[in-house]
């Protein structure tokens, strides 16, 4: 509903948006076809979204006008519908009305569960049942891409559904998602409407704005604080051209770490006026975007050693001794990070359908507390153990097995980034 109502995005849309566009991710890391709705005109809301890198669908064209049609005619036979003409005694509908429609006999006759219990009358106009005609275009037609308000996903079901829809919105609009649910369902009664189910993300707190603050004005006021911090850790480098695009990704992922490495639930604090942002603060997205750039530096040095005759190239993964891989740092990379790797992304993808009601939870914090994890541990092993050694070939052995260890890191760093579309810094 944000994205269909609102006249400017705010930090709890954002919310909404990056879980939503980081949960369609992982769901198609898992073979799992994504159609992400509403689509969003060409505005300063896509100009926002492409910012922080949300694959959002922007400047598509709507419903056709016959969908909604469909939708008035199945209304002028709703039996929980009551219209202008029907209603002699009742206050005057306004304008832009077309009918009421009671949502909490429905409720009732159909014995559903969870929805809130103020729900009762509902207006609808001609905006809900376009919003309507979206949902079921996104059903019809099949090949699957981008809600806040919707993900529909294929996937199987013991019904025999192809298709789940999920509510992907923030706690201040799931009344009026809630609503749409059920007018979805009065007028298109099936399998795949009685699929629906919420995602509901906790509130977003703003401390001490001076003013309501739009989702833009985060974005900026995020940036320079990272732009500053990095001028302070790197002095005029950091100003120069070709750190444009890294101080963005680093802004960006400090955002989405801020939104998302907390449980969806759960409230999320935003200090906007805490000036000490750092790149290095281990909990954040600027730590781990850091911690992926000295892998990328790491092998960018072994490369120019190697073609200065320095090193010799990497052997074939089957002629390493991995043996003498004795440090307890290197075996906790590989036994809590490497092989648990692919059942992190598969939990987190999964949305456990509930015994009752319309709620569902994801897991959806679990790649970021991942990557913040790794990057610690990461971090301790790299500041203590001198990967690249002296040019010895008696040491050439051991330094060959760490750094097929740490390319498998990395692979990991960028398999998991790539979920929150966030591309790996070569420098920072």
């Amino acid at each position: 509903p944000a994205l269909r109502a609102a006249p400017a995005l705010r930090p709890r849309h954002l919310r909404a948006l990056l879980l939503a566009d980081h949960l369609a991710q992982l769901l198609r890391a898992q073979g799992v076809g994504v159609r992400l709705v509403p689509a969003l005109a060409e505005d300063g809301s896509c100009e926002i979204l492409r910012h922080l890198r949300i694959e959002w669908p922007c400047g598509t064209s709507p419903a056709p006008p016959d969908a909604v049609s469909a939708l008035k005619r199945a209304l002028s036979r709703c039996p929980c519908a009551t219209g202008r003409e029907q209603a002699p005694g009742t206050a005057t509908l306004p304008e832009n009305v077309i009918c009421r429609v009671h949502l909490r006999s429905f409720v009732e006759q159909q014995g559903l569960v969870g929805y809130d219990p103020n729900l009762d009358v509902l207006l609808v106009t001609e905006e809900k049942l376009q919003s309507l005609a979206e949902l079921q275009q996104a059903l019809q037609q099949g090949t699957v891409s981008h809600p806040a308000a919707l993900l529909t996903f294929r996937t199987s079901f013991p019904s025999g559904s192809c298709c789940s829809i999920v509510h992907v919105v923030n706690c201040e609009e799931e009344f009026q998602q809630q609503q749409l649910d059920l007018l979805w369902r009065i007028l298109d009664p099936g399998t795949h409407t009685a699929l629906q189910k919420h995602l509901v993300c906790g509130p977003v707190k703003v401390t001490n704005p001076s003013s309501p603050i739009g989702a833009d004005q985060y974005f900026q006021l995020r940036k320079r604080q990272m732009y500053d911090a990095s001028v302070m850790k790197y002095g005029e480098l950091a100003q120069d051209e070709s750190w444009t695009e890294v101080i963005d990704t680093l802004t960006v992922a400090a955002i989405r770490f801020e939104m998302l490495s907390t449980a969806h639930r759960s409230q999320i604090t935003l200090d906007l006026e805490d000036t000490s942002i750092s790149t290095k603060g281990t909990k954040s997205g600027a730590f781990v975007m850091y911690n992926c750039a000295r892998l990328a530096t790491l092998f960018d040095t072994y490369q120019r050693a190697v073609e200065r005759g320095t090193y010799p190239p990497l052997p074939p993964v089957s002629e390493l001794n991995f043996s003498c891989l004795r440090e307890e740092g290197e075996w906790l990379l590989l036994f809590n990070y490497l092989l648990p790797f692919p059942e992190v992304l598969q939990q987190a993808a999964q949305l456990p359908t509930p015994t009752k009601g319309i709620r569902i939870t994801a897991n959806t914090e679990a790649v970021c507390k991942f990557l913040i994890q790794l990057s610690m541990d990461f971090s301790s092993y790299y500041n203590r153990v001198h990967v690249l050694g002296e040019p010895f070939p008696h040491l050439f052995e051991q330094m060959f097995a760490r750094l097929r260890l740490l390319g498998a890191v990395r692979d990991v760093f960028h398999s998991a980034l790539a979920t929150l579309h966030l591309p790996p810094l070569s420098q920072i």
